[in-house]
This record gives structure tokens, C-alpha cells and sequence, in this order.
């Protein structure tokens, strides 16, 4: 499937979920997050999930990730759209977010920690294909970021789908997850 063609797919079918649907399908993926075998996590970058793409919560998941290490840095990406770029900033319970024009909250202000010190990475995605190559919105942000990173780094997305086939336009940059959480399985590549 073409990238284009299976980001319009996909959008679509998670438009239609009701709010209902993707409480359970969160639980779901909630119930597969904590069946994986980490390592210990000092760092990970998550992502607030943008309720008008019916993204799923991952807030469940960075919770999760601080419960098992209350003194875990989270980290939220800031975007730079000039650059099409991106920093990993570290929050606490302090830090204030705040929605950019591209519906992305964002935390205010913080340090930011480098590609190379991040342990678990949380990916957004629309779909992954088998080979763990994953379908975001386009703009190839984490694609860039991704490359970045420490080779040992965690790279998770959370899917309500599961995987493709392939994705047959991947390119030179595309950067493979690690492993995909769907509501009934764990993909590890």
C-alpha cells in the first residue's frame, strides 16, 4: 500500500471510532504495554495525543512508564516548523503545556534532553507496516529525530490497527520501530 493511500485509509477508519471504542481499545493497549519486558527506563519522549486525530491516550502509557520509575525523565517534543525540527523537553508536574496552531501541545519551556540520552521513545503513527516501518502524518519530524537517537533506543508506537503488509514507498529515512502495541498483540521487530 502507498503511503498516501494508506494515510487517507487510516485517518478514515480512526475517525469513525466512537469514544466509546477507543476507551477500550486504550485499556486494551494499556494491558499489551505492560506484558513488555523493558529494561530500566531513565529517559523516554512521549507525545500528547491530539484528540482530533483520535490518537490513542498515551497518557496511560508515560504513567505507567512513571509508575514503575518515579524519578523517569519525561519528555514532550517541541517542534520548530521553520526547521522541521524537534527537542525533547523534560516536564514534571510544573510544567505548562500549551496547544500550538497545528493542534500539538507543547510544553511552554524546560531543558531539553539530546536524541542520544533518550531511552524509550513513544512514536505517533497512523498504521505500521510488518517490517515495523510506520505511516506519521507526513511531515517527517520523527523520521529526523529518530535518526538522532542511540541505536539502543526503544522506539514503541501504539496502533488500534493492525499491521499492513508493507508500505511500498518507504524511503532511505524512514526509521523502523522497535516494537508496535496493538490492542491484541505485541509486534517486536
Amino acid at each position: 500500500m502507498l503511503k498516501a493511500d494508506a494515510r487517507q485509509y487510516y485517518r478514515e477508519k480512526r475517525m469513525q471510532l466512537t469514544n466509546a471504542e477507543r476507551s477500550k481499545l486504550d485499556d486494551l493497549l494499556l494491558i499489551q504495554f505492560q506484558t513488555l519486558k523493558l529494561p530500566f527506563i531513565n529517559s523516554l519522549l512521549s507525545y500528547w495525543p491530539i484528540e482530533e486525530n483520535k490518537e490513542p491516550n498515551t497518557h496511560l502509557f508515560t504513567d505507567y512508564i512513571e509508575f514503575k520509575n518515579p524519578e523517569v525523565k519525561i519528555c514532550y517534543p517541541k517542534s520548530d516548523f521553520k526547521k522541521i525540527a524537534m527537542t525533547a523537553v523534560i516536564t514534571n508536574e510544573e510544567t505548562r503545556f500549551k496547544k500550538s496552531e497545528y493542534n500539538v501541545y507543547e510544553p511552554v519551556n524546560g531543558d531539553v534532553l539530546l536524541p542520544g540520552e533518550i531511552d524509550l521513545i513513544f512514536v505517533p503513527l497512523l498504521c505500521v507496516d510488518e517490517d515495523g516501518f510506520r505511516l506519521g502524518y507526513g511531515k517527517g519530524f520523527y523520521d529526523r529525530y529518530l535518526y538522532l537517537c542511540s541505536r539502543e533506543c526503544i522506539l514503541v508506537g501504539f496502533c488500534y490497527f493492525e499491521p499492513i503488509d508493507k508500505l511500498e514507498d518507504r524511503n532511505n529515512f524512514d526509521v523502523p520501530l522497535t516494537t508496535c502495541i496493538t490492542p491484541h498483540k505485541v509486534y517486536d521487530f
